[in-house]
């Protein structure tokens, strides 16, 4: 599943800015109909219980198919990023919406995490049910029952730090309306959220607009404006130069900013300066590090998610990594493993895994494993390829020499980890020899 790695790595009880260690209570659920491949057995064990028992994958009652995460890659990647973000001066709050996993969030505190990043709302109010004391928002925030669950949060919880987007003077109206109706007692702070380009995503297109937003913000008793912001990713026709030249002008803007004296000086940590997805943080680290000299210390935050669990496909060719290789390597976590169940024709054969279960909207699943029904030894999938999905079926198309019957195992690899995560409620985090030593728990 995975290659064991020798950094020395912080216990989770050690983990900061997660208040009462609300994880431990996912132990306490019980294991039922709603957990996909879990052994039947196991009906009304708790999954505490059941994690005790370090039953393993192949032969512990397991049903097909199931999603396994390698405990030692996992591991090996928490460890990765926290060295690179402390390597290069980078705080780091990772997008906690590649998992929705409050154990994970928890292990990427422990690994130094400034904070987790959400998307939505519901994501943010996930991370305050298991005690995430600092939420980065990368997103506008402009439902207003959205906003009064907000100000809830902040007056009862002077701990709690948030931080989310503005790009539009009428956003900055609707927030300002929003807080104020629910008699909000502590501003909200946001960033100014520069957008990548003509037909990129969201975020303002133009300097005039930027310093527009930032006046907007300067008008309202509830909104308080501490960075700029943005998501490189965005930057059409991406290139290293082109995204460097953007997040450039990310930093350009936060030093006009700076200088008209926009930024709120009690900001806590300073000025936020934010950006990077999974694809180019080599360029965020070397545009950051040339950061100048601004009024307050400035928060270099970068906000990469999918490294947590990688994957082999998407962003095994996306990561930054295979420009630095100097710097290591992720490793891919997941692998998915279903049964053939059906063997037609020498050409062909179908495994019981299907759309359902396996992410496929950027590229299909990659056979790497077969383990036999027979006698359970395990060798590569030689001459066995994926070539499509059904909800409940995963077509393979085999060579005339592949070592394929009914009965098998296939392991498969997978590409996009937000995909992988969204599909299993309950996962086994799996140990190199089989061994499920956990199980994670996903919240979409």
């Amino acid at each position: 599943m995975g290659v064991a790695h020798t950094a020395t790595t912080t216990s989770i009880e050690e983990a900061p800015l997660a208040a009462d260690r609300p994880v431990a209570g996912l132990a306490d659920e019980l294991v039922d109909h709603r957990f996909k491949a879990l052994p039947p057995d196991a009906e009304g064990l708790t999954v505490g219980a059941l994690a005790a028992e370090r039953r393993n994958l192949f032969t512990g009652g397991f049903t097909t198919p199931v999603l396994a995460l390698s405990a030692e890659s996992v591991e090996h990647n928490l460890a990765l990023l926290e060295t690179y973000a402390e390597r290069h001066g980078l705080a780091f709050a990772p997008h906690g919406k590649t998992s929705m996993a409050p154990q994970l969030f928890d292990r990427q505190l422990a690994h130094g995490a400034w904070g987790i990043t959400a998307a939505v709302p519901h994501q943010a109010r996930v991370y305050r049910a298991y005690g995430i004391r600092r939420i980065f928002l990368a997103n506008e925030l402009v439902d207003a029952a959205a906003l009064r669950w907000l100000a809830g949060e902040l007056d009862a919880d002077p701990e709690f730090r948030f931080i989310c987007y503005v790009d539009s003077v009428r956003g900055v109206e609707l927030m300002d309306e929003a807080l104020r109706a629910a008699g909000a007692s502590r501003p909200v702070d946001v960033v100014v959220e520069l957008g990548a380009g003509e037909g990129a995503r969201t975020g303002v297109r133009t300097g005039a607009e930027c310093a527009a937003v930032a006046a907007a913000v300067a008008t309202t008793g509830t909104l308080r404006l501490v960075g700029v912001a943005g998501y490189e990713g965005e930057v059409p026709d991406a290139s290293g130069e082109r995204v460097r030249e953007w997040l450039r002008r990310l930093v350009a803007l936060a030093v006009g900013l700076d200088r008209a004296g926009r930024f709120a000086a009690t900001a806590a940590d300073g000025i936020v300066i934010s950006a990077g997805g999974s694809a180019w943080f080599d360029a965020v680290a070397d545009v950051f590090a040339d950061i100048p000299d601004l009024s307050a210390p400035v928060l270099k935050l970068l906000r990469s998610g999918a490294y947590v669990s990688h994957d082999d496909g998407h962003y095994r060719h996306l990561t930054p990594f295979n420009r630095v290789p100097e710097e290591g390597a992720l490793q891919p976590a997941f692998r998915l493993w279903a049964q053939v169940v059906s063997r037609p024709c020498a050409e062909q054969a179908f495994l019981n895994a299907g759309k359902r279960d396996a992410a496929y909207d950027l590229d299909l699943p990659q056979a790497q494993a077969v383990r036999s029904g027979r006698d359970g030894t395990v060798r590569p999938a030689t001459g066995v390829t994926v070539s499509g999905l059904s909800d409940q079926h995963t077509w393979l198309r085999t060579e005339p020499d592949a070592e394929l019957e009914v009965g098998d195992w296939v392991g498969m690899g997978l590409s996009h980890p937000c995909t992988s995560f969204d599909k299993w409620q309950l996962i086994p985090l799996v140990e190199a020899d089989g061994t499920v030593t956990d199980y994670i728990r996903t919240f979409f």
